[in-house]
């Protein structure tokens, strides 16, 4: 992976003020955003995902510390970098609990930083080469991402990316949960004659009043809290691409907005009168049913038709279960080499009972229940644990069950496969958070989101 492909967050006062420092890595890297503090950096996640995170603690005792152990635990981002004033081997031990990956010495040195980062990324650390569908990372420009699996639905969607991504055409992805419309866009970018960054932002996890000014930029001043002037992600991805997933769950009046952008190839940074060209190509990620929403005057018409220029669909896990075994396969070999443990083996008896589940989460569901088996030392889930949330071989459920039973261990699936996510796996099942709930009772486990 070349350095210009690499996006960098910063966070810590000292690094902010370093004038040096940050005129060096704007030239080496394609997008650095810089934060002065830890809650500021907070801020700033949700704009795009950053390659590498590099925090500045003063003590093994920094609040800091906690912050950058946090981030590891969500498994975001790719690496973590600290700086210290004095790298000494109490702080490099805290750095190593913390889930740090390297800890360097104050003033960071832009030299021993790249070498930190590319000696992290040569390792694999993010994902490298043969990346799964599902799977979120960047490869080696030499060795590019492979949409793992060979049934005919994913033979026919590496031909359709083969075919477009030598053009400038619009891409529309779609498909449910965790079927890997993000490696799908790096695909098409990696394939593509664009030199310019990938640069993915997902729509719906900025605010909707900060979407305008993070996708255009704005000016000093040009509302409270604007301090200082920034270029927005369509400008970091000039002369690559900007990947916009879940863009259904963009605002109606920004809507607008993106349609002229793509229609003129410029935009208008927020707080200005003056027009900037740009040259990003635009690949937009939806789940199913965005048709549905044009319909109902939730999405414009005009901009779904400017999107659909060329449309690919990620079919799901259950449509191409005879790549069950080579995911697994991939995702065991993954995950024991980055966790340092043997692969659990994948007899007939184990491939057998992945091939039998319905997978709702799809590929990201079967990468996860991997890396835990891995972690765990066997499949979990192999015994059943609950009746109800077990179906038999083959997907089906004993006769004997109600409608309504069938029912509930469905839904308890779907959350299980977001994670306790309620609002995901309703929106997955098309119905309210409320019916769910309802549904599965007041003892629902998953986080209030």
């Amino acid at each position: 992976m070349s350095q210009e492909q690499i996006s960098l967050l910063l966070a810590g006062a000292s690094m902010l003020a370093d004038e040096r420092l940050r005129r060096t890595l704007a030239r080496q890297y394609a997008l650095v955003e810089w934060a002065d503090s830890t809650d500021a950096a907070e801020q700033l996640l949700p704009r795009c995902h950053f390659d590498c995170i590099v925090v500045q603690v003063d003590s093994p005792t920094d609040p800091a510390l906690e912050w950058v152990a946090r981030l590891r635990e969500k498994t975001m981002p790719d690496q973590l970098i600290l700086v210290a004033g004095a790298a000494n081997a109490e702080l490099s031990a805290a750095a190593r609990r913390a889930g740090a990956s390297d800890c360097l010495s104050w003033p960071p040195d832009p030299t021993a930083l790249r070498q930190a980062l590319n000696g992290r990324l040569r390792a694999g650390s993010m994902a490298a080469v043969s990346v799964s569908a599902g799977v979120t990372g960047r490869s080696l420009p030499a060795q590019r991402a492979e949409l793992v699996g060979d049934s005919a639905p994913m033979r026919a969607v590496r031909s359709l990316v083969a075919r477009i991504a030598p053009t400038p055409a619009t891409v529309l992805l779609e498909g449910e949960t965790g079927t890997g419309k993000e490696l799908a866009a790096r695909l098409l970018h990696q394939l593509s004659a664009r030199r310019g960054p990938f640069v993915p932002v997902n729509c719906g996890a900025i605010a909707p009043e900060l979407m305008e000014s993070e996708l255009f930029g704005h000016s000093k001043g040009a509302f409270t809290g604007a301090h200082q002037l920034r270029e927005g992600l369509f400008q970091a991805a000039h002369g690559g691409t900007l990947f916009l997933d879940e863009i259904s769950a963009m605002r109606h009046d920004l809507q607008v907005k993106l349609l002229r952008a793509l229609e003129e190839g410029a935009i208008r940074p927020v707080g200005t009168d003056r027009e900037v060209p740009v040259d990003a190509r635009i690949v937009a990620s939806v789940q199913p049913g965005l048709a549905d929403l044009v319909a109902d005057g939730r999405f414009r018409e005009d901009l779904f038709y400017r999107l659909n220029v060329a449309y690919i669909v990620l079919p799901p896990l259950r449509e191409r279960s005879d790549d069950i075994q080579a995911l697994a396969a991939h995702f065991m070999e993954r995950a024991a080499a980055e966790f340092g443990m043997p692969p659990v083996p994948l007899g007939a008896p184990e491939l057998r009972w992945l091939c039998s589940r319905p997978w709702p989460g799809n590929v990201r569901e079967l990468r996860n229940l991997v890396e835990r088996g891995v972690l765990m030392g066997e499949l979990p889930g192999m015994t059943p644990i609950a009746a109800v949330a077990e179906p038999l071989p083959g997907g089906s459920y004993p006769l004997d069950w109600t409608l309504e039973q069938v029912k509930q261990a469905h839904m308890r699936r779907v959350l299980e496969a977001h994670d306790g996510n309620k609002s995901a796996a309703a929106r997955q099942l098309g119905v309210s958070r409320k019916t769910l709930e309802r549904k599965l009772g007041t003892g629902v486990e998953g986080p209030d989101q």
